[in-house]
């Protein structure tokens, strides 16, 4: 018989710690900053008329309470209490992306269908222009510590920052074409893409899908095979 041989699955329990404290600054800047991104963008869009930006402010809104979800999952102190807010935490960013696929569909229908013209926007271009440089470094920090730490909520929340990064793409680009060329169907089009992206993360989060967290555990050496990034067999942590 092929002897067991203990292998850590995760990592120590202070790099545990050092990784909790980042997730957990990560998710306070996620937070703020979406704060002032959904004043600006409802602010502005109701000024405009502009069903994109006014989709985008409650975009943020939405993020806002999934980053919220993250943050009282790791204001536990224990990691066995973390761990069980872990469901909780995903069913509500899964509803989250469930709720923004289907206010982007609805309003992106509505705007092919020709209800109401948006004027152009300055303060939403830039809003827009902001997002797309900050987004994207925000979710990697925290897609990259929640990995490692095995956590699929965090990595969860950093997938809705990262739909907030191709959201922001798609505003800036209506937004300037609607200013520039007068295009008002090129939002909407590229808005159902978006609602589709953000039904298939929705249910990923749902079913748990994310990373491969667990407990450090005897494995059979035959079993131990990982791919290039170290994920185990059936996980989808890097992907």
């Amino acid at each position: 018989m092929t002897a067991e041989i203990p292998i850590s699955l995760g990592p120590s329990p202070a790099r545990r710690d050092a990784l909790t404290r980042r997730i957990r600054l990560l998710v306070a800047a996620t937070i703020s900053y979406n704060v002032i991104e959904a004043i600006v963008a409802l602010t502005a869009g109701t000024l405009a008329s502009s069903t994109a930006l006014i989709g985008f402010g409650l975009d943020s809104v939405i993020e806002v309470s999934s980053a919220a979800a993250v943050a009282w999952q790791f204001s536990a102190r224990d990691h066995a209490a973390r761990e069980a807010r872990e469901k909780t935490t995903l069913r509500i960013i899964a509803v989250s992306f469930f709720t923004l696929a289907t206010y982007v569909t609805v309003n992106a229908v509505r705007a092919l269908a020709g209800t109401g013209e948006a004027e152009r926007s300055i303060p939403g271009i830039v809003i827009a222009a902001l997002s797309l440089a900050i987004m994207p470094f925000l979710s990697a920090a925290q897609r990259k510590a929640g990995r490692e730490l095995g956590s699929a909520s965090a990595v969860a929340d950093s997938k809705q920052t990262l739909l907030c990064t191709y959201l922001s793409a798609v505003l800036l680009l209506g937004l300037v074409l609607n200013a520039t060329l007068g295009w008002s169907w090129a939002d909407p089009i590229a808005a159902l893409v978006i609602a589709a992206i953000a039904v298939k993360e929705g249910r990923d989060a749902w079913q748990g899908k994310g990373c491969c967290a667990g407990p450090a555990v005897a494995i059979p050496a035959q079993r131990k095979k990982t791919d290039a990034c170290g994920c185990r067999p059936g996980c989808d942590c890097c992907h």
